[in-house]
Parts: structure tokens; sequence; C-alpha cells
């Protein structure tokens, strides 16, 4: 699908959804990014866009976005990296053989294990950690599940039992988010100032309704060239972007997309771990995702 024709679908989704948020009028935004003029990158089996955003011109703020688009017929695939050692993201890229990636699911920052569910080639790297208040239930970042089946990817929605995963018979599993959209609708996110409605680096994987991917960051902590999205300004952006199905990844500073052969060690975005607008500020993570 051609820019052309994924700006009209785009648009389209966005006319037909428009009554979702009445109270507030995104209509401005949405047209932002659908019309946008993306840099775009025509890569072997995939898209790389980036586009830079003003101040004050997407939300009242200024925003950078970068996405890795898979064609649904690409020969690239998806697959899941982990490493017991928190190691930066295209060091973990780079020894996988992966022509581009992004940053995967939650870790412990300081014991350097996932504390959701991860499962790859059948072995289980990584479970769900319990909730405080209940040891049975699973965190608010745990509520959605990516599949992947010969390198192409699935959303499902977990059983509110943490355990729920290790039932499953697929060989690769990466639990993370919340879920942002679900059959093309929003999925209501709770009240968290802190997680939800605060503005961070965010990273998240979407799927088009032709099976096309879209891996996205947003990078954030920046005033002057990146705000960061809410949970909600990243399920519209999603949205808008022509996804019905999306989940929220780790975000802050773990937030990074890397690409071969790019400069900056193929960082593409700026993360922020070392509070500096560059392409150095990766932080060491535990697993990822990538394309092969």
């Amino acid at each position: 699908m051609n820019l052309k024709a994924v700006t009209a679908l785009a648009i389209a989704i966005v006319l037909a959804t428009g009554t979702l948020h009445a109270q507030v009028d995104y209509s401005v935004d949405s047209l932002r990014v659908v019309g946008a003029e993306w840099s775009v990158d025509t890569l072997e089996g995939f898209y790389l866009k980036r586009y830079q955003f003003g101040e004050g011109s997407l939300f009242c703020s200024a925003q950078y976005l970068c996405v890795i688009e898979i064609p649904a017929r690409s020969h690239r695939r998806l697959a899941f990296a982990y490493d017991s050692v928190l190691t930066e993201l295209s060091a973990l890229a780079q020894r996988n053989d992966a022509y581009a990636a992004v940053n995967g699911s939650f870790f412990d920052m300081q014991q350097g294990n996932p504390v959701c569910y991860l499962r790859i080639d059948g072995v289980e790297r990584g479970e769900n950690t319990p909730a405080k208040e209940d040891s049975v239930r699973r965190k608010y970042y745990q509520h959605a599940t990516l599949l992947l089946s010969k390198g192409r990817p699935a959303l499902v929605v977990p059983d509110s039992n943490r355990l729920w995963e290790a039932s499953l018979p697929d060989s690769n599993i990466m639990t993370a988010g919340p879920l942002l959209l679900r059959a093309g609708q929003e999925v209501p996110q709770r009240d968290d100032r802190t997680f939800v409605t605060r503005r961070h680096n965010r990273t998240a994987l979407g799927i088009r309704p032709d099976g096309t991917t879209l891996l996205l960051v947003a990078d954030g902590r920046f005033n002057h060239q990146a705000e960061g999205l809410s949970l909600p300004e990243l399920q519209r952006v999603m949205r808008w972007l022509g996804c019905t199905e999306a989940i929220n990844l780790d975000g802050g500073g773990s937030t990074t997309m890397y690409v071969h052969d790019k400069p900056h060690a193929g960082v593409v975005n700026y993360p922020s771990d070392n509070r500096r607008h560059d392409h150095e500020g990766q932080r060491p993570v535990s697993n990822a995702i990538l394309v092969l």
C-alpha cells in the first residue's frame, strides 16, 4: 500500500470514528497526523517513517514520531529477543542479526528480569509479577498479550489471573499493556495520573485491518522537540495511523528504535536516558521486538 493509499485509509478511519471523542475536537490533530509529509525511507520489505511536529502543533505540543511499517505481504517477520544482562537495544538487535527493532516489554531495572510474561521459542524468560494488592491478579501494564505465529503478530486479551499465559500453547508470547485498541475501538483507560495521563516517551505495536504491522516510538521529555504522549493520545495516534489493534509497550527512557545501517549506531529516534536531545541516550533493556 503506497503512502497516498495509507493516508486515504487513515482519513476514512478518522471520519468514521470521529464521534468517539465528541466532547473534544481532535479533528485538527488527526488531520495533521494523517496529512503530515512524513520522511519515508523505503527499505527492503518495510518502510521507516519519521516526522517532527513543531511546538504546539500536535495535542498543543511538540512531538517526534518514528514508525516502522511492515506490509502484510512483506517477507520480514517479527521475533522476540532477551538477554539476562541489560543490553542497549542496538547491541541486542545486532547480536540477533535484526534489520530493525524496538524495545519490548517491561522489566526490573535493578534485577534486569522481565516483570511481564515472556516466552521465546518455547522457553519461558519472564513471568507476570503480582499486583501489590492481590498476588493472583495482574498489574495494569500486564493487560494485553502479543503472540507471534510464524513471525506475524496477534493481540489477545488475557485472563485476569496473572498465571494465564503459562497455559498457552504458543511458542512466542510477550505480555505488556495496557491494550490500546481492540476491533477499532479505543479501550478505556483508568485514571492514573502517573502512568496513563502524564506524557511520557511511548513505544507501541499496532495492526491494520489488512495485516500491516506498525511499530511506533514517540520521543519524550524534551519540551521544545518532543514532549511525549499520554496513553489516550497514543491511542488516538495509533487509530489515526489506521490501526484497529494496538498494544502499549515499555516506554520512558526505554523507548528506542533501531534500523540497520542508519547513522548513530542505527538509533533513529532520540532516547532520553542521557537527558540530552541526541541519539546517544539508550537505556539498557531486557528484551526487544525484532524485525528479521
